[in-house]
């Protein structure tokens, strides 16, 4: 028995019933029990990313840098090839289960940011501490459960998200467009990341603000052209998504392989590997924002699981759908590509395609080395930073020569493991969240009669 049978056997096991159940029950729990928070309160969010808090603020970067440090970690590969591969797996129906995960995930989103910041620390270095590792043990009173998560993050950054999938996405596409030699790429990337991961989360920060609103606004500004183009086919392509996810054979003329558990499966798990809903990776950023108020960066951080899938995925879902590229033998960033060029008529569609990924891939390489780095500290103390930024570097040039689907399905385990604590933590802490809710707005509301100010 192979490698990979034995990875995918312990991949479908992980991601079953019980996994799925539990992200889903937690999104949909918090979402009734805070009133539908993200689809009430989601203007209020927009704004808050915008408008600066008042008074005095604990943190170390500000809390539009902060969500730009969690979207650099969201936006990534799961965006261009997480989403072809969901839906050549699962068929069209799976872009509508990320819709629905993603949508749900915005109140275990918003919950979980919301702990992070409650619950941080300043560290021996003087840098705010925080994310699940730290609600767990200071909320929970768990530490085996709190260590347990942290060593399931550091396995992330360096195996899963944060490494392989992003540094292979990434040469493989430039040597599929532009022909440069995947070793080339490998060493640039490496070399790039280097220098920026040494500069500590401040640097990591600034280059993701810069970044992070570039590359999106250029991407989903080229799908919008492409489906206004196709604007007669968009309304079967959409269709296609949803009847698809509830009779696959049926929507897609008897097809053999695809099933409605098969569309499930293929959308949840792309789905959180794109925008890491309740896998317990964006409080970690969320806890360095400078601000005095949890419920206000639980809502600026739960605006990125929207950005990340409702609108991001959306976009390439809708493109791959349109033309038909994801029914192509092709796999990978190589879908994407054919899809845009098919889409515009021409290889400038490509050429977007691969220096969007670029971008992508490369932020969420910064975010995760951060994200792992916590963990590795809350672990280890920060004597071990020096040793865990020079293993993630070196993983980094390795991963451009791993084979593909190992790597998804590699990424895909210890997402999944990462989750289940952080989950926990969650159902524990729900009343936490619920009461730091209430008051927040019950002082909005005061605040707004006594001096007649918009809450």
């Amino acid at each position: 028995m192979s490698l990979e049978t034995i990875l995918s056997s312990i991949n479908s096991f992980i991601w079953g019933p019980p996994l799925l159940i539990l992200l889903s029950g937690t999104g949909l729990y918090l979402t009734l029990r805070l009133g539908f928070i993200q689809i009430i309160h989601l203007p209020r969010a927009l704004v808050y990313l915008f408008k600066k808090e008042r008074g005095q603020k604990k943190g170390d970067v500000s809390a539009f840098a902060a969500l730009c440090t969690a979207l650099a970690a969201t936006i990534g590969t799961g965006n261009i090839v997480g989403v072809a591969t969901a839906i050549q797996a699962g068929g069209p129906g799976a872009m509508f289960w990320m819709w629905l995960v993603a949508l749900l995930g915005m109140a275990t989103k918003y919950a979980e940011c919301l702990l992070a910041v409650k619950y941080r620390v300043r560290d021996k270095q003087g840098f705010m501490a925080g994310g699940p590792m730290y609600y767990i043990e200071r909320g929970l009173g768990i530490g085996w459960l709190a260590k347990l998560f942290a060593v399931f993050g550091v396995l992330v950054a360096f195996f899963g998200i944060g490494t392989f999938p992003q540094i292979q996405a990434i040469t493989h596409a430039m040597n599929d467009t532009f022909h440069v030699p995947v070793a080339l790429s490998a060493a640039v990337m490496t070399l790039l990341v280097g220098l920026i991961i040494l500069g500590g989360v401040k640097r990591i920060a600034t280059v993701s603000s810069v970044l992070v609103p570039f590359m999106a606004v250029l991407y989903v500004a080229t799908a919008v052209v492409i489906i206004i183009f196709n604007w007669r086919q968009v309304p079967a392509a959409v269709t296609l998504i949803i009847h698809s996810a509830f009779e696959p054979q049926a929507a897609l003329g008897g097809a053999l392989g695809y099933t409605v558990m098969r569309a499930i499966q293929s959308g949840v798990a792309r789905g959180i590997f794109s925008n890491e809903s309740g896998l317990g990776s964006a409080p970690i950023a969320a806890a360095a924002a400078q601000t005095q108020e949890p419920v206000r960066q639980g809502l600026i951080s739960m605006t990125g699981t929207f950005l990340d899938t409702i609108i991001v995925c959306s976009m390439t879902g809708i493109v791959l759908v349109l033309t038909g590229a994801w029914q192509s033998d092709m796999a990978g960033a190589a879908v994407t590509n054919y899809a845009f060029s098919q889409g515009l008529g021409n290889s400038i569609g490509a050429t977007i395609v691969t220096v969007g990924l670029l971008f992508f891939a490369f932020t969420t390489i910064l975010g995760w080395c951060y994200y792992g780095e916590r963990c590795f500290v809350y672990l280890a103390g920060v004597k071990g930073i020096k040793l865990y930024r020079t293993v993630f570097i070196v993983l980094v040039g390795c991963g451009a020569f791993i084979h593909l689907e190992l790597i998804w399905i590699l990424a895909d385990i210890v997402n999944g493991l990462m989750a289940f604590p952080n989950l926990i933590a969650l159902v524990g802490l729900r009343h936490v969240v619920v009461s730091e809710t209430a008051d927040y707005f019950a002082r909005l509301k005061l605040r707004h009669v006594a001096q007649d100010e918009p809450a």
